[in-house]
């Protein structure tokens, strides 16, 4: 008599579609995204409504894209510069002494017009936006310089700055926070605009034309190999040097308008604490959306939605009530799950380990 087959114990598998779907790019990130939001909502009642008053829109949701507005723009321009196997820890820095600048031409005096006191800017605000803009771009090309001109190694000519531009913030600013009192320059910061804030148009410009780039252009491909192989880029008749100083002249440029949103919103400058640790989030930004740190590949859209998980998952801890003191702990807990989940071999560990036959 044949042996009786015993039944197989049923396997973990995923369906074939979700599969496909868990490969893509950005399925991590836009769940982690989701999963976020959902707690939050479960949490707060009212998290997901939104009012209007005095024609703007006014909640939860607003106030996350507001707030995230200045980590896009610097997570923006951090992406070119870690595809090109780089990376730019001076960016918190720029976003200070750029702040300083704005904030110390614009400033505000008090006269009295037509019997009325107003507030006056110092230097036309047109003006003092262009110089700030110079400057950030100047600090760009500074860290461009030095990686591909001098040879430095990106983390450590970028630390130079770091270092030296919190200086130059507070010798900007005196050591003091300087409040700006011109109302205009509140606009940038918080300003609305068709109902939404003003920083949200910002950066959709700037996320608009670097797609239009990278995608309509061959700038992308060109950052592409720069960041895969620079030698064989040289070879092939790239030139390198001149990718690597522009993507960091655009890093400094985008840090540059993120200090300038940050010094509105708060109406003054801190050359001490505006834009600190700004890079580290910025470099999370970029890993969440699933850039990887070895350089090639990246992807613009990734950073901004990883943007928005870093914002969305401070309002969390401070929403659910979290000690600052651990508040840390918890976006690192965060932030290691989400880059073991994108990585392919912890996910065919994962998979393995599954679908083990219990003994």
């Amino acid at each position: 008599m044949k042996a009786e087959t015993m039944p197989q114990p049923a396997r973990f598998a995923l369906p074939a579609p979700l599969q496909g779907l868990t490969r893509r790019r950005l399925f991590w990130p836009c769940a982690t995204l989701a999963l976020l939001l959902i707690i939050n909502g479960a949490f707060n009642p009212n998290f997901f409504s939104i009012t209007v008053k005095n024609g703007h829109l006014y909640g939860a949701l607003i106030d996350i894209l507001n707030r995230a507005a200045p980590l896009m723009l610097v997570a923006i321009g951090m992406t070119p510069v870690i595809a090109t196997r780089g990376i730019d820890i001076s960016v918190g820095a720029v976003v200070a002494i750029c702040g300083a600048v704005a904030a110390s031409l614009i400033g505000g005096t008090l006269i009295i017009q037509n019997g009325t006191p107003v507030y006056v800017s110092q230097t036309p605000m047109v003006l003092a936006l262009l110089i700030a803009l110079g400057a950030g771009l100047l600090c760009g090309l500074w860290n461009g310089a030095l990686v591909a001109g001098a040879g430095m190694q990106p983390i450590v000519a970028t630390l130079i700055l770091m270092v030296a531009g919190r200086g130059v913030a507070q010798l900007i600013t005196e050591g003091q926070i300087i409040t700006v009192y011109y109302e205009p320059f509140f606009i940038i910061g918080n300003g609305f605009l068709f109902g939404l804030p003003v920083s949200l148009y910002i950066v959709a410009a700037v996320a608009l034309l670097m797609l239009l780039l990278v995608h309509r252009t061959a700038l992308g491909l060109f950052i592409e190999a720069v960041g895969i192989n620079p030698v064989a880029a040289r070879f092939a008749g790239l030139n390198a040097r001149r990718i690597l100083i522009m993507v960091y002249a655009f890093c400094g440029l985008c840090a540059a308008i993120a200090g300038l949103i940050v010094a509105s919103n708060v109406k003054s400058a801190d050359g001490n604490n505006a834009g600190l640790l700004m890079e580290l989030d910025a470099i999370l930004a970029v890993t969440l959306g699933g850039t990887s740190l070895a350089g090639g590949r990246f992807s613009l859209a990734g950073s901004l939605i990883g943007a928005l998980i870093i914002q969305s998952l401070t309002y969390a801890i401070y929403s659910l009530g979290v000690p600052p003191e651990i508040n840390m702990v918890v976006k690192s807990v965060v932030v290691l799950t989400v880059c073991l989940m994108q990585s392919d071999s912890f996910r065919a560990t994962l998979l393995q380990h599954l679908r083990r036959e219990p003994r």
